[in-house]
């Protein structure tokens, strides 16, 4: 299985939180990530995103078919995510457009530092992945990627 967490780009501030909408820099992140993602995404991908404003306009980047989950929504926890991604059970790849603390959370459970919270930077992708070796399932880091590292 691959997990990608992808950190919605930059949003205004304001409220209500989950009405906010990403700013002119936050398109741009969305856009340099999106092109990126495109490039290394299987065409399988299963492509989840919160219903938050911000994290829609930042799937919308992709311009892939991608699934609005309510579990996914600014205050899901760790659990939630992962059950709505099928970790470690499914068989195709799953990116996720969430929120920080949850997607820190996540990636370091993963990886193995489950009491730690990591910060994972707005329009920023971490990739995690499982393989199996005979009767060995390992989890590594695959990728991270930020915006702001991917050319114009």
């Amino acid at each position: 299985m691959e997990l990608i967490l992808w950190r919605h780009a930059e949003a205004e501030v304001g409220e209500p939180d989950e009405g906010r909408a990403l700013t002119s820099k936050g398109h741009k992140q969305a856009w340099k990530m999106a092109d990126w993602l495109d490039r290394n995404l299987p065409n399988t991908c299963k492509i989840l995103c919160s219903p938050s404003t911000r994290t829609i306009q930042t799937a919308e980047a992709l311009g892939r078919k991608f699934k609005i989950h309510p579990d996914l929504a600014p205050n899901c926890t760790p659990t939630q995510l992962l059950a709505a991604a099928h970790w470690p059970d499914s068989r195709e790849a799953v990116l996720i457009i969430g929120h920080q603390p949850t997607l820190g959370q996540v990636a370091a459970l993963l990886i193995g530092e489950e009491r730690k919270d990591w910060a994972i930077r707005k329009g920023s992708a971490w990739w995690i992945a499982q393989r199996e070796r005979g009767d060995i399932t390992t989890t590594y880091l695959k990728a991270v990627m930020a915006a702001d590292l991917i050319g114009k």
